[in-house]
């Protein structure tokens, strides 16, 4: 005859058996930071932009907060900043790395049609 286990050792089990994979968890912070998601999908979307086309097509980031997000970006390989010859322009683009993401946010665009209620509802 099998013994059931007992709830202390089915918890105990499950705490053992469940680990965060380090590279997700970074991948969420990193995704989940306010703007980040919202400054690639209008890459993704728009192509190469100048920072004040980004700052009007993300009006609620501030542009100091902008500013940090797109360092962070670069930092993270995601974008690159380009500096044309007259210094006048200057351009921020998705690398390789950054354009990776069009899968997910597609995805992600799919979801928040079928599952998020509209900003007016969620207001009310």
């Amino acid at each position: 005859m099998q013994m059931m286990p007992t709830k202390e050792e089915t918890s105990k089990s499950a705490e053992t058996d469940f680990t965060l994979c380090p590279r997700l968890e970074q991948t969420f912070t990193f995704l989940g930071k306010k703007w980040n998601g919202l400054i690639i999908d209008v890459l993704l979307e728009d192509g190469p932009q100048r920072f004040r086309d980004l700052a009007h097509k993300v009006s609620r980031c501030i542009d100091r907060v902008l500013v940090e997000r797109l360092k962070e970006l670069e930092q993270n390989g995601v974008i690159v900043r380009r500096t044309y010859p007259d210094k006048a322009l200057i351009e921020y683009d998705l690398t390789t790395k950054g354009r990776e993401f069009r899968n997910v946010m597609t995805a992600i665009h799919a979801w928040s049609d079928k599952w998020s209620c509209p900003v007016e509802a969620a207001e009310k």
